[in-house]
């Protein structure tokens, strides 16, 4: 199983995404946990590597597990375990390009438009809208085709 965490940066009504060169689509900047990294330790080393800045108070909003299926959804082939972080505020200059891809600014409504794995735009949306923290999984193809989705949230004190 991979582990991988992300972390978005929302500011003035805004989120930093990076767009993949492959697909062209958007993801929040994250990677590969390290062997004996913490999600958290993760989060904020791939933000500082893939943006040039430090993210300010990142917090946890989400914990999924992605399956990656055959393309009858019956045979798992792949499994990634993913942790997303939000923050608001960062410090330090922004590349405007990395080794990953671009990186750019959007308005948080276009987390509903903007290409990007179904999965994603679901845990991103939560992530900026919601309080409490999310879980589930989701289940694709190995072309990345949305399959199916099971979804939970919980909120401190209930």
């Amino acid at each position: 199983m991979q582990k991988i965490a992300n972390l978005l940066v929302v500011k003035d009504g805004q989120v930093l995404l990076l767009k993949k060169p492959r697909r062209g689509w958007y993801v929040a900047p994250g990677g590969k946990i390290d062997e004996g990294e913490s999600v958290y330790e993760a989060a904020t080393r791939e933000f500082l590597e893939e943006t040039g800045a430090q993210a300010i108070s990142p917090h946890l909003k989400g914990v999924y597990t992605m399956m990656i299926m055959d393309d009858e959804g019956t045979e798992l082939l792949n499994e990634w375990l993913l942790f997303t972080f939000v923050a608001h505020d960062y410090s330090g200059e922004l590349m405007k390009t990395t080794v990953e891809g671009e990186l750019e600014w959007h308005p948080l409504e276009s987390l509903h438009t903007l290409p990007m794995a179904e999965g994603d735009r679901k845990n991103l949306l939560f992530a900026v809208s919601q309080k409490g923290m999310q879980y589930g999984t989701f289940y694709y193809t190995e072309q990345f085709r949305f399959l199916r989705e099971s979804l939970q949230q919980s909120m401190e004190g209930e």
